[in-house]
């Protein structure tokens, strides 16, 4: 009997095999590989069927031939030598039903029932599966793997390296072998992610800010259609540079919905601001939040919530004032960076109607009629973007502001060639 701690490491076999055997079904010489990868629940425990990446050894596959080796026959060796030693260790609780169910799926598949569709055990793994995305391997990329990997928020977290060789922090990234972290080159590893992150920048000299950027519009070209197919429920997320731009890049070139692409825009200041005026210059704002609003750079501004007027007009204008000073000195490195990312996956994944300010497509708020992306405070959940938190008092400069940036970004979107 296969004992609980192993059935989910079951459930990925049985679509490896599935996976592996098809690929092969006609070739004399194919040998399936199993590499099924365990939940962040999980941990590989090493040992003479199963080495340190997850790779299953067994003699049955070793001794493959097409016809004579069957399924049946693997999944028989496989319960056989994994009842004396288990796969992995450390399962949290289980989902009894789901478990029953998979045991079933076993049993059918070993007394030769052959109308069994797994593909409904697929499809309940990717709904369920919290699997996010990196795309790029550079720093930035690094550290939003790391930040999401530290914070524990996914299931399954792939790194898309698009590079060519192998740099420092990717090598070390392989070599450590953190859990639950896929790195590869190939972008069908992305199927099915919850969130795609996008950290890419062009690299190198240039005669102007116009072809830097519309190196990186070409980049995104031949990346974000073939991401969009592969995870058509995802929600896409910018931090690649200048965020407005290529967060509306990314969503002319997907088709999705407005709501599911979003820029990192203003949140790691925003953050930032919060924290300077209620720990360091110890303000007493009666739980009204303040977020940096706007366009990345010297055109941000800040904008305060609350319909009442806890704090008179000069008073927040002040108060903003003294704390954007602070935050000016402050750096955007790729590790701070990254953490504002994984703050913002895991508001995403969870569903936790946390409100961010985040780039999204502007048209309709402040008086913007042009098709801009610019960091306005929104509730994010798993689809995306779920409510815009609407001003109740209007605020000329804020409105001016935010129409001037709108305006500058709108005529840079036109040059470039999608």
């Amino acid at each position: 009997m296969i004992i609980k701690s192993t059935w989910n490491f079951f459930f990925h076999c049985l679509n490896s095999i599935v996976t592996e055997v098809l690929k092969g079904l006609h070739s004399k010489d194919y040998i399936p590989s199993l590499k099924p990868k365990p939940t962040a629940n999980m941990g590989i425990s090493v040992g003479k069927h199963v080495d340190a990446q997850g790779r299953i050894y067994l003699p049955y596959l070793q001794n493959w031939s097409h016809p004579k080796s069957v399924i049946v026959g693997l999944i028989k060796e496989m319960i056989d030598k994994f009842q004396e030693e288990l796969p992995l260790y450390s399962l949290s609780s289980s989902d009894e039903a789901r478990q029953a169910d998979l045991l079933a799926y076993i049993a059918k598949i070993t007394e030769g029932v052959s109308d069994i569709n797994s593909k409904n055990w697929a499809n309940h793994e990717n709904k369920t599966i919290k699997k996010i995305t990196v795309v790029g391997g550079g720093e930035l990329g690094v550290a939003c793997t790391l930040a999401i990997s530290a914070k524990g928020i996914a299931d399954r977290l792939v790194l898309l390296d698009l590079s060519e060789g192998t740099k420092g922090g990717m090598m070390d990234l392989d070599i450590f072998n953190l859990p639950n972290v896929e790195i590869s080159k190939d972008l069908s590893t992305s199927a099915h992610s919850k969130v795609i992150i996008f950290t890419i920048n062009s690299v190198g000299s240039s005669q102007s800010y116009l072809d830097v950027v519309q190196r990186n519009v070409d980049m995104f070209r031949a990346l974000v259609p073939a991401l969009g197919q592969y995870s058509q429920h995802s929600v896409l997320l910018v931090a690649s540079q200048p965020v407005e731009i290529m967060t509306y890049v990314t969503w002319k070139l997907s088709a999705f919905p407005a709501n599911r692409v979003i820029g990192i825009g203003c949140n790691l200041d925003s953050q930032r601001l919060q924290y300077i005026i209620t720990n360091v210059l110890k303000a007493q704002t009666s739980g009204k939040q303040v977020w940096v609003i706007g366009e990345q750079g010297e055109d941000k501004v800040t904008k305060w919530g609350g319909q009442e007027e806890v704090m008179s007009h000069n008073s927040q204008v002040q108060l903003s004032n003294r704390a954007m000073e602070l935050l000016r000195i402050k750096g955007q490195r790729s590790w701070s960076v990254g953490l504002s990312v994984a703050d913002l996956v895991d508001s995403l994944v969870n569903n936790k109607k946390k409100v961010h300010s985040v780039s999204i497509l502007a048209k309709g708020y402040y008086d913007i009629n042009s098709e801009v992306f610019l960091s306005l405070p929104c509730i994010l959940g798993t689809n995306g973007v779920s409510e815009v938190i609407k001003s109740t008092v209007k605020e000329d400069p804020v409105t001016e502001k935010l129409q001037s940036s709108a305006s500058s970004l709108h005529g840079l979107q036109q040059q470039l060639k999608l």
